[in-house]
């Protein structure tokens, strides 16, 4: 496995290692030695990088959220202005790249999330690192209406989470539904919060 990307820092390469463990090991997988030998880095870089688990760990979200703030297209978001559908595409294009190109990517943040339950340190970076998409969809549900904002965030972050879920580990996890399914299942959601 190699993850090397052109211009890329030791420590993103890291971060980026440690990711593609996840999602082909799971945490066990994951070990400084492993990231070391799978990103091709001398015995001892990860160490010296990220001392201790906790640190590796630590790396390794940071990078998803930076990751996945491309993936969800968060400078793609649309303005308010242009309506229920400029959302629902916006939000189907974002959580089909979750479940297709982005799939290692997606598990490797169930597997930072599980991990997180048994580690409040670790907790509060991934919380931090998930606050910048549930804020603006907050932004963009208030600015179109909507009468119970939280709420609805909440809705469509699990209603999202529950595919991806699903389809990358759960029992759909053989079938991908296309951007259309995607986008109907969306628009249905967001018809009956926002009246669309």
């Amino acid at each position: 496995m190699s993850v090397r990307t052109a211009g890329a820092s030791r420590s993103d390469l890291v971060a980026d290692t440690a990711l593609a463990l996840l999602a082909e090991r799971g945490m066990r997988g994951l070990t400084h030695r492993a990231v070391d030998e799978a990103a091709g880095l001398p015995q001892g870089s990860t160490s010296n990088l990220a001392r201790t688990r906790q640190a590796l760990l630590e790396l390794a979200v940071r990078r998803l959220a930076e990751r996945e703030a491309r993936v969800l297209g968060l400078h793609e978001m649309p303005d308010p202005r242009g309506g229920l559908d400029a959302l629902v595409d916006a939000l189907a294009l974002a959580t089909h790249r979750a479940l297709t190109r982005n799939r290692e990517l997606t598990l490797a943040r169930y597997e930072l999330a599980l991990e997180a339950t048994r580690r409040p340190e670790l907790r509060a970076h991934f919380d931090a690192a998930g606050a910048r998409f549930r804020d603006q969809l907050d932004a963009l549900v208030r600015a179109m209406g909507s009468a119970d904002p939280a709420r609805h965030v909440l809705s469509l972050v699990a209603w999202a989470d529950g595919l991806m879920f699903s389809c990358v580990a759960g029992s759909f996890h053989a079938e991908v539904p296309s951007l259309a399914e995607v986008r109907a299942g969306l628009r249905e959601l967001l018809d009956g919060m926002l009246g669309g």
